[in-house]
Order: C-alpha cells, then sequence, then structure tokens
C-alpha cells in the first residue's frame, strides 16, 4: 500500500489519515468552527453540472496554461502552504521539485520549512512567495526585500488572516510550533512509529524562514490596512498577487490599487466558518472584474473535473493545497507524482467528455446551481 494506491484524492487523504498522528493529520484536514463551510463549499463544486458534447474529434488535448506570460504544462499549480514537512521529511522539496517538472507555480510559504532561497533554487525559479502581515509591517517588508535579492518575482499575500481562525481540532490536540510534547502528544507519536522515527531522523520540522524566532503564526495581523497595500505595491516591482479574496466590492478596489491579480479563497475554510462558498463568489468576482482581469482559484479542489469546474467559473489558474500533502503522507514524493498524474488525467478526460480540447472559453460548458438549490442557466 502506498503510492500505488492512490488512485483519487480520497483515497491519498485515508491513506495519510492511517499514517499521521492524529495530531498532525487535524492539524492538514481541518477547518474552522464546525467545518459546515468548508463542507458547503465542496458540496457547491460537486453540484455544477458540466455539459457533455460529442462528435468533436478530441484526440489531441492541450492542457497548458499562461500564467503571468510562463507556460505551465497543467491548468494547476501548488498553492502555499505552512510547515509542509509535517506530511513528510524533505515535502517542501518535493513540492519544488515538481514544479519544476511540470514548470507550474509553487507557494512558498512564509511559514515553509525550508528556506526560501533554496525553495526558488530546487524550483528551478518556478516559484512565487507568499507573505503574511505581522506585527507592525516592519518584518513583513524585510522578507518582501528578502525575497526580491533571492529571485522571486511574484509576491502571493495572503490577507485573510486578520486573526488565526479557531480550528477545534487543532486545539483539541494542543497542536503548537514548535511542538510542545506532553503526555498526550506522547501517545499519539509513539503510536505512529513511522511517522516518529522518520521526523526524528531528519529534525523536527521548523519554521525554516525564521530559525531565530520572530514569528508567531498565532499573532495578529489585524492591524493591515489599504495603506499597508499601497506600500507593498511601491516596494515590490514584479506581480503581486493578493490571496483570500471573497468580496466583490473588496476584488473592485484591488484591481484599481493595481494589484495583478486576485485568487479566491477561503483559506481552505480554516478561517471563517460562514463564509460564502469560494466557487460561487469566483463566478461573481468574475462577472465584476470582467474577462480580462486575471484570477486565481484555491479552497475545496480534489479532482481533476473540481479543477475544469474552476476555470469554467472564472478561473484563469487554479492551485491545489491538502490533496498533495495527503500524497506525500500516503507515499512520500512517489505519492505526490502518483496523485499528480492522477488529476491531470481527470482534467484531460473531463475535457474529452466536454468536447474540448484545452482549457479555454469554458464558461458555456458548466451550469451553474443557485444558492436556493435552483438551476441558472
Amino acid at each position: 500500500m502506498g503510492a500505488d494506491a492512490i488512485h483519487s484524492a480520497e483515497d491519498a487523504r485515508r491513506l495519510a489519515r492511517r499514517r499521521l498522528p492524529w495530531m498532525v493529520f487535524d492539524y492538514i484536514d481541518g477547518a474552522a468552527g464546525t467545518e459546515h463551510g468548508e463542507a458547503l463549499n465542496r458540496a457547491a463544486l460537486r453540484d455544477l453540472r458540466l455539459r457533455p458534447r460529442v462528435l468533436r474529434n478530441v484526440t489531441k488535448r492541450d492542457l497548458s496554461c499562461d500564467v503571468f506570460g510562463h507556460g505551465a504544462r497543467v491548468p494547476f499549480g501548488i498553492t502555499p502552504m505552512g510547515m509542509c514537512n509535517l506530511s513528510t521529511p524533505g515535502a517542501d522539496l518535493m513540492l519544488a521539485r515538481l514544479a519544476a517538472r511540470e514548470r507550474v507555480p509553487l507557494g512558498v510559504s512564509t511559514v515553509a520549512s525550508t528556506p526560501l532561497e533554496r525553495m526558488i533554487e530546487v524550483a528551478e525559479g518556478h516559484a512565487w512567495f507568499q507573505l503574511y502581515f505581522s506585527g507592525d509591517g516592519s518584518g513583513t517588508m524585510a522578507l518582501v526585500d528578502r525575497a526580491r535579492a533571492a529571485g522571486y518575482q511574484t509576491l502571493v499575500v495572503t490577507l485573510d488572516v486578520p486573526e488565526v481562525g479557531r480550528r477545534p481540532r487543532e486545539l483539541r490536540h494542543g497542536f503548537k510550533m514548535p511542538f510542545r510534547i506532553g503526555p498526550r502528544q506522547f501517545v499519539d507519536f509513539a503510536l505512529h512509529p513511522r511517522w516518529s522515527l522518520g521526523t526524528l531522523w531528519h529534525g523536527k520540522p521548523e519554521m525554516a524562514n525564521f530559525r531565530q524566532g520572530g514569528f508567531d503564526r498565532t499573532a495578529s495581523r489585524a492591524a493591515a490596512d489599504w495603506s499597508y497595500l499601497v506600500r507593498l505595491r511601491a516596494a515590490w516591482p514584479g506581480k503581486l498577487v493578493i490571496k483570500g479574496v471573497l468580496d466583490v466590492e473588496d476584488a473592485v478596489r484591488l484591481r484599481d490599487a493595481g494589484v495583478d491579480a486576485i485568487q479566491v479563497s477561503s483559506h481552505g475554510g480554516r478561517q471563517l466558518d460562514g463564509a460564502p462558498e469560494p466557487i460561487l463568489m469566483l463566478a461573481e468576482i468574475r462577472a465584476a472584474l470582467g474577462p480580462d482581469f486575471p484570477l486565481f482559484f484555491d479552497s475545496g479542489l480534489r479532482s481533476g473535473e473540481d479543477i475544469v469546474k474552476a476555470h469554467a467559473m472564472g478561473a484563469n489558474f487554479a492551485f491545489l493545497g491538502r490533496p498533495l500533502l495527503y500524497a506525500m503522507a500516503a507515499g512520500g514524493e512517489r505519492g505526490l507524482h502518483r496523485l499528480w498524474e492522477v488529476m491531470t488525467e481527470e482534467v484531460s478526460l473531463t475535457l474529452a467528455q466536454l468536447g474540448r480540447t484545452d482549457m479555454f472559453g469554458l464558461a458555456d460548458t458548466v451550469q451553474k446551481i443557485g444558492r436556493i438549490g435552483m438551476a441558472e442557466t
């Protein structure tokens, strides 16, 4: 069992749940509050209907997409995720090698397990640096300078964490970074020896961009405001992406403020249980911004069909998160490559069913399900 047993994202999740300590699995898998918001987004994705067509000659299908002038081999990339090495030792670099191979953007988190300089090197330049506001913003600007010096050309600023959301599954296990080992955590790790011994051998995961401390993942970021965005735009000469947007008014104002793209996202349901379904807000934001402004999407994507649906609802590019962590926990680098191949094949097969040969102009392939459960044509 392992990589060969992965035929879907759910297979990877099931194997990861078996292999990871409960505390680590629930950190990766959990969401805010009752987790109803995450479930609603998954349901909204599930209930979107696609329009199959026949006699279209779909022998040759091209999955490539252009992202900021770079040709990605597939229409999805890797969203920023913190502390990836919790899933398996070396996970960050597995993702970086995959990004280099597939020529897709790799989001490198502020709280990555590997220094940002090493990540862009291994990714062969296919890396975007993700930034959190912290404190009074001075430390944030220091990271911006460091990212620029390392060669990053795209900055992804996550703005949907003014305060870290309450995630009960984390709280029940006493999850903290760095780890604080008490009796409960000791038992948990002892019952998952494969993960524990591998982690012990390679050294405990840490926030590698802050080896001397200086970052608290639970600290308030509530002081960020529009003046911060103005300063950031002035300081960053490259592409600026704002991640975590679910409001049409905010999206319009961000576009007018000069950002280069918006990533529609609910942070995987980890921040606000009562947030609207991101996949539905994607369509509303696309309608407000028009056809030409770059929109990216993450949250709840679990299959190639989901990726096609995100593009049909208005995304120019989609990003995967949790499923990749599940795959690495389940089967290491082979597991990651296996799930990536599954997702790629699912996208290609979905296009064939829709009578399409590329990822462009998919809006008329999806039937949108309204908030009251009625189909909208």
